[in-house]
């Protein structure tokens, strides 16, 4: 287990240094310093109290959306629907948030169920369709995510349309945000919310649910061999839903976390990428929750200081985004930096060998 988890570990920090070092290539190609753009880069995301609490909120919807991937892959899925289940249950915290009046500790729970009972249903159905009838999951949660567009862009602008704009909803109220003063007050004006606490709850829940619990074994089980399962006496039909369901849910509460804590209102006719960033998250953190803790605070940082790095130097912000979507590529082909460890680990021993004898 230790072997295993220093390799994944290895193999991540290759992801990240390769990708940096093409970052780092593309400044000098466009006439840049690279060690200037990483300062100014990394003090953006983390200078000062203010700037760390906003990576932290930008880290947020990215540990749900990664936890939710994350999942899925632990199950044998692949949930490329995050960002539709965060659609939805962005939609629905919002609704409740703007339709509800109570005390905020029971708004802002009530909101988060909503959130997570919207997301679970957005995942329910693909996993149906899975499970019945063998539609493969990243089809089905492709075109969910299409209904979850479409379905804020009419209940929006339907329902809870801005007092000017019709392409965005009323203002979340502050007793409804997930925003607080005091939290606030301790990282001196970030946008970091109450959704972080969330996240960091949902790390453990997710941890323990898939390392030391009945469920999370079979469902393991019927990700990496269905058959056998089948064969043990497993309910794999209802593994996949529940599977799904539970992914779903997380993406879900991600969308709570960004509609009502780090913004401040929905806006229609846009999908989050943080769905698909959690995809890239989830490959960088192993597919574990301490894992993708990690990475999303990682990646957090790089689009937290993106900006500062273009406001402080004259290197285009497009650098940073092209830096992230490298990591993010090199995370993708983590297989491909694995097998060349191994070939790499082959070729010493084999050295080894032959100077002993």
């Amino acid at each position: 287990m230790k072997v295993r988890v220093s390799r994944e570990i290895i193999v991540a920090l290759t992801a990240v240094v390769l990708g940096l070092a093409a970052g780092a290539l593309f400044m000098l190609i466009t006439g840049h310093n690279p060690l200037e753009g990483y300062t100014y880069l990394f003090r953006g995301g983390l200078m000062n109290i203010e700037r760390i609490g906003n990576s932290l909120a930008t880290a947020t919807p990215l540990i749900m959306t990664g936890l939710s991937v994350a999942f899925a892959f632990r199950t044998g899925l692949f949930n490329i629907g995050a960002s539709g289940q965060m659609l939805i249950g962005g939609l629905c915290a919002t609704a409740v948030g703007l339709s509800i009046v109570l005390p905020q500790p029971l708004l802002l729970a009530l909101m988060l169920l909503a959130a997570f009972c919207g997301g679970a249903l957005w995942g329910l159905v693909p996993g149906f369709l899975k499970a019945r009838f063998n539609v493969h999951e990243v089809v089905a949660t492709i075109m969910m995510n299409w209904i979850a567009y479409w379905t804020v862009y009419y209940t929006v602008p339907a329902y809870f349309k801005g007092p000017y704009l019709e392409t965005e909803s009323r203002k979340i109220p502050e007793f409804a945000s997930l925003k607080v003063p005091w939290l606030t007050r301790i990282f001196e004006g970030s946008y970091v919310n109450l959704g972080l606490f969330v996240a960091l709850a949902a790390i453990i829940v997710i941890a323990v649910i898939l390392n030391r619990t009945v469920l999370g074994y079979q469902l393991k089980a019927a990700g990496f061999n269905r058959y056998a399962s089948e064969y043990a006496g497993m309910n794999v039909q209802r593994n996949i839903i529940l599977s799904m369901t539970i992914a779903g849910a997380l993406a879900g509460i991600g969308g709570a976390t960004l509609y009502v804590g780090y913004a401040s209102n929905m806006q229609i006719g846009v999908l989050p990428s943080h769905g698909f960033d959690g995809i890239a998250v989830a490959l960088l953190g192993s597919n574990t929750p301490i894992g993708v803790l990690g990475s999303a605070l990682f990646f957090g940082i790089l689009h937290s200081g993106k900006g500062f790095m273009n406001a402080m130097t004259e290197i285009p912000p497009e650098i940073g985004d092209t830096i992230i979507a490298t990591i993010i590529y090199f995370a993708a082909t983590s297989v491909l930096i694995e097998n060349g460890l191994n070939v790499l680990q082959r070729r010493l021993v084999r050295r080894k060998g032959q100077e002993e004898s």
